[in-house]
């Protein structure tokens, strides 16, 4: 023990201890300068405003940084093709000599989506369905239909488009809808055989009128008289809605009806 004492208080000693000091030490400085080297401490660039320029324009501003990029791209159907819409870190933030900057831009070719249903939708259904798809409506026709702004067909290019195809995000989709009105012309029909009361309601279920009602002489129950000729016939195919349909009964029924104007023979006339 006290060898090892005597050893400490000798200059050996001390001067092994300074090396051994000043070499630690040494070692740590040379780490600290290393590191701040490596790590650029205190070298820093504010990074360029490049949001809302073109893809082109903000990689040509990142790069003459020395900056590093990444980019991202999203659909937005009103937005101009290739426009930078988020910057990642924020412009004037400070950074490393090629740091990434991460940059969202509209995509420039517009993905496809199914084309969804809007068939017998209402206008406002087929409206809100179209927009949540990224789809615009183009021009809106109303045909006659009973169905008041219902859907009736959807068109693409001047195409009937069906549920499931693949359609371009912001295409026009043209809207074929119901006016409320119906057809302005039906089918006459043949009410040969039928009483007055079941010709009225023949009738009155496609939109049209009974017009005079005239009876062949010698008819005693004008109940059970049948309708053997109207005008306008058959042979006149359609007519417009509300017009009135003359008929002439009788109590016998030849094999073939005629069409025959009522009014041009002597008959017993009854209004309906």
């Amino acid at each position: 023990m006290s060898k090892i004492l005597q050893y400490l208080r000798t200059n050996t000693f001390r001067n092994n201890l300074l090396i051994a000091i000043g070499f630690v030490l040494a070692i740590f400085l040379f780490i600290y300068i290393g590191l701040k080297v490596y790590t650029k401490h205190d070298e820093s660039i504010e990074v360029p405003q490049v949001k809302g320029l073109h893809v082109s324009a903000a990689i040509s501003a990142l790069e003459n940084a020395n900056l590093e990029y990444q980019i991202d791209s999203v659909y937005q159907m009103d937005a101009k093709p290739g426009l930078v819409i988020e910057q990642d870190p924020e412009p004037k933030f400070h950074v490393k000599t090629g740091r990434t900057i991460y940059l969202t831009i509209i995509t420039q070719v517009a993905p496809e989506i199914a084309f969804p249903k809007i068939k017998d939708k209402t206008l406002i259904e087929a409206s809100s369905i179209l927009k949540n798809h990224n789809l615009r409506i183009g021009d809106t026709t109303y045909v006659a239909d009973i169905a008041r702004d219902i859907v009736l067909d959807a068109q693409f290019a001047g195409q009937s488009i069906r549920e499931g195809r693949m359609i371009t995000k912001g295409s026009k989709i043209d809207l074929i809808l119901g006016n409320g009105q119906g057809a302005n012309e039906v089918q006459i029909p043949d009410l040969s055989g039928l009483t007055v009361a079941e010709a009225k309601f023949a009738l009155q279920g496609i939109g049209l009128s009974l017009g005079t009602v005239t009876y062949d002489i010698g008819v005693s129950d004008t109940s059970t008289a049948r309708v053997i000729t109207q005008f306008p016939g058959l042979e006149t195919g359609i007519t417009s809605i509300g017009s009135k349909i003359d008929l002439t009964l009788s109590n016998s029924i030849p094999t073939t009806p005629t069409t025959t104007n009522p009014s041009s023979t002597q008959k017993q006339k009854t209004n309906p």
